[in-house]
């Protein structure tokens, strides 16, 4: 590729496909706060996961949800390879 040239990876995504992303419901005793951030985080790019934690906000969700064990979303990405990115977006969300 040339230098000048910038490297798109998939098409651009309105705000109705970030904002979809609050629609999904969890299965089990999972917080329905995190079960939403957990399936954003895997399903959209950290700057449209940006994106979609001003519409979480925004609907009023909660940033410290947690899971049947007590596990936030912090919790059960910091392992992950390329979690950084995504816990220093919700640190700053927080507050």
């Amino acid at each position: 590729m040339r230098k000048d040239k910038k490297q798109v990876i998939g098409d651009e995504i309105g705000d109705a496909q970030i904002k979809s992303f609050l629609n999904f419901e969890p299965a089990d005793a999972t917080s329905p706060s995190l079960h939403k951030l957990i399936k954003a985080y895997r399903g959209l790019r950290i700057d449209d996961f940006e994106r979609f934690l001003g519409f979480f906000k925004e609907a009023g969700y909660d940033l410290n949800g947690k899971d049947e064990h007590g596990n936030d979303f912090v919790a059960l990405i910091k392992d992950q390879r390329n979690a950084g990115d995504y816990i220093e977006l919700i640190e700053k969300a927080r507050g």
